[in-house]
C-alpha cells in the first residue's frame, strides 16, 4: 500500500488492484476513510473534522494528480508522490 502524499499526521495512500469507483485512503491516527476522487465525498469510514477538511483542501487541488496514480495502480506502475498540503 503506497503512501502517495503525508500531511499534518494524515498519510494518503493508492493501493494497487484496489476496487471501483476510483478512490483514495486518507489515514490519521486510529482513522481511516475512503474518498472517491471524482466526487470528493467519503463512502466509507470516517476522520476528525480537522482531518476530513485538509483532506479535502488537499486533494481539491490535486484531483488530476489521484486520478492519474489510480490509473498507474491500477496497471501495476509506480504511483507519483504528490505535493503535500502546506
Amino acid at each position: 500500500m503506497p503512501s502517495i502524499s503525508e500531511f499534518f499526521g494524515i498519510v494518503i495512500y493508492v493501493y494497487y488492484n484496489d476496487h471501483a469507483p476510483p478512490h483514495f485512503h486518507a489515514k490519521y491516527a486510529e482513522h481511516e476513510a475512503l474518498f472517491r476522487i471524482d466526487t470528493l465525498e467519503v463512502y466509507s469510514g470516517e476522520l476528525p473534522v480537522r482531518a476530513y477538511a485538509l483532506v479535502l483542501e488537499w486533494a481539491s487541488l490535486h484531483r488530476a494528480e489521484l486520478l492519474h496514480d489510480w490509473d498507474l495502480a491500477r496497471q501495476g506502475l509506480s504511483l507519483k508522490e504528490i505535493e503535500p498540503l502546506q
